[in-house]
């Protein structure tokens, strides 16, 4: 067992450059990606399962401090961005499965990476922890409604099954990460934090193959399609990202601000792709796989940008935080005393010069 856990730890260490390789992997070996293809549905499954196991819910349950915060930024997260995206698409002249993907993506819940991607970035992992479990929770109530009722988006499956597959995939790993709780106790747990950790990260970079499956044969037949859905995935995941943060800057302050924006910019659009029939539009199924690419590759491309954009940056309503009890300061002649005292306490300590004199 040690072995194996030095195994996991050592992938935890090295998961960014895991990630992005495993994108390129399947990318270069269509026939890996074919046969990975099929653990889409597990792997996501298993890293819910993985995330869940790290979260702390006493601590999740009082950063809820704040709920009317809390409320405003999961209603831009879930149902504002997704009708944003639709309007922006359409006065774009955008249509077709780009602009499908588009919106499914907008109206997802975040990553559940996201706390780690903010510690990353230096910002604040506690908000973006709050926003990625609630979103989680709420998006097989809020998504389904929204891409297939509200916008009339065509997905190949009724409504009432989106959101029972959703909520399967989100709750079924929630569920099992309590029973694993219960039975491996908190100390276990808290060992095995890591390899927890670096599981996570090897279970994503087989993901990160699957999705690949047909991007290969697509970029040859349709090198312009995929070329433009590249861009567009960037661009969603950077545009989602700079609206909110500008948006919600002038009330947050710069920091939370940019913590709320990289949770919004950052969608887990694998959830779709483990969910969605396999009669629904090919073109939207691999818009969905294409905005992983901006995903793997975040914390290579953005970690100094945040780092410049944090500096100078204020903070008006960061989640509040537990200070310890102020105390009433001294009289000034108490003071003087304890100075004093302190000084004739160092002069008079047998490291000191002035020992001898003090004695």
């Amino acid at each position: 067992m040690a072995v194996v856990r030095r195994f996991l730890e050592s992938a935890a260490r090295h998961g960014s450059a895991l990630l992005a390789l495993s994108v390129a992997l399947g990318f270069a070996v269509p026939p890996l990606a074919a046969a990975a293809r099929t653990l889409v549905t597990p792997t996501v499954a298993g890293v819910l399962l993985l995330v869940l196991l790290r979260i702390d819910f006493a601590r999740l349950i009082a950063l809820l401090r704040r709920p009317l915060l809390i409320a405003v930024l999961l209603a831009w997260m879930l149902v504002a961005a997704s009708v944003l995206a639709h309007a922006l698409a359409r006065l774009a002249g955008l249509d077709g499965p780009l602009a499908a993907g588009l919106v499914v993506i907008a109206a997802g819940c975040a990553i559940t990476a996201a706390p780690a991607f903010a510690r990353l970035m230096g910002l604040d992992a506690e908000i973006a922890l709050v926003l990625a479990v609630l979103s989680t929770a709420l998006v097989p109530l809020t998504a389904p409604p929204l891409a297939l009722g509200l916008l009339g988006l065509d997905l190949a499956i009724p409504m009432g099954a989106l959101m029972l597959r959703l909520a399967l995939l989100v709750g079924l790993p929630l569920l099992a990460s309590l029973a694993i709780r219960r039975l491996a106790g908190p100390e276990r747990l808290a060992r095995w934090g890591v390899a927890v950790d670096g599981g996570a990260v090897l279970v994503v970079a087989v993901f990160g193959v699957a999705v690949m499956d047909g991007v290969q044969a697509t970029l040859f037949a349709r090198p312009l399609w995929v070329a433009g859905g590249v861009a567009l995935a960037f661009a969603a995941n950077f545009g989602l990202n700079l609206a909110t943060a500008l948006a919600f800057a002038p009330f947050l302050g710069r920091r939370l601000a940019l913590s709320f924006g990289l949770v919004a910019g950052n969608r887990n659009s694998a959830l779709y792709l483990a969910v969605l029939p396999a009669a629904t539009e090919p073109g939207i199924l691999l818009f969905i796989a294409l905005f992983q690419v901006p995903l793997f590759l975040n914390p290579f491309l953005l970690r100094p940008v945040y780092r410049a954009l944090r500096r100078g940056g204020g903070e008006v309503a960061a989640l509040p935080q537990r200070s310890a009890p102020r105390h009433r300061r001294a009289p000034c002649s108490t003071r003087r005393a304890r100075r004093s005292a302190m000084r004739w306490r160092v002069s008079a300590s047998p490291g000191s010069a002035r020992y001898g004199r003090a004695r």
